[in-house]
């Protein structure tokens, strides 16, 4: 693609990205006003001194006589900008890893669990259903148990279908084998 080209596939990316004209410029703007982003993105100075660069070497093939690709940029040049363009479009890039590490963790809501108080065993209540039974500390929640036992039920078929397929695959290999060592 060379190396301009790959620049402006950027530069339209993170005009695009951050709603704004200076796109690359806005992006390095935007890294340069984000307080401890090497704190939390291990990447972050080495692609902030790499999008400077690049935008340096873009000014001065655009606006400097003599300048130009073959003698400005190295081939890994082009392949690195062509990279950045795939974090940001897979969510990877310096910006965005900054904003999941900062962002406020959702709190979950749990509804407080109703304490029984424990009774004498003369004033326990003898169950009056045949379905219903006194609640024991050693006896785990049932909804628990099928959830549990759901989990282990899927686990178990993937195992079993995996196991199926080693031995099939086993087979067809061993048959192959025998195959060609009667022929």
């Amino acid at each position: 693609m060379g190396f301009i080209d790959s620049y402006k596939h950027l530069e339209k990316l993170c005009g695009e990205v951050l709603n704004d004209d200076r796109r690359v410029s806005a992006y390095i703007d935007e890294m340069l006003s984000t307080p401890r982003g090497s704190y939390y993105v291990r990447t972050w100075d080495e692609d902030l001194k790499n999008l400077k660069h690049y935008r340096w070497v873009r000014n001065q093939i655009s606006h400097e006589p003599g300048c130009t690709e073959q003698n400005m940029c190295e081939p890994e040049d082009e392949l690195w900008l062509d990279e950045f363009y795939s974090r940001i479009m897979n969510q990877t890039d310096p910006l965005t890893l900054y904003h999941r590490a900062t962002r406020p963790k959702p709190v979950i809501k749990t509804s407080p669990k109703p304490t029984i108080k424990a009774q004498p065993e003369s004033f326990q209540k003898v169950p009056t259903k045949p379905t219903q039974a006194i609640s024991s500390p050693n006896r785990p929640n049932n909804s628990k148990n099928k959830r549990i036992s759901l989990s282990t039920l899927a686990l178990l078929s993937l195992l079993g279908i995996a196991l199926a397929l080693f031995v099939a695959i086993g087979a067809l290999i061993i048959f192959e084998i025998i195959h060609i060592l009667f022929q």
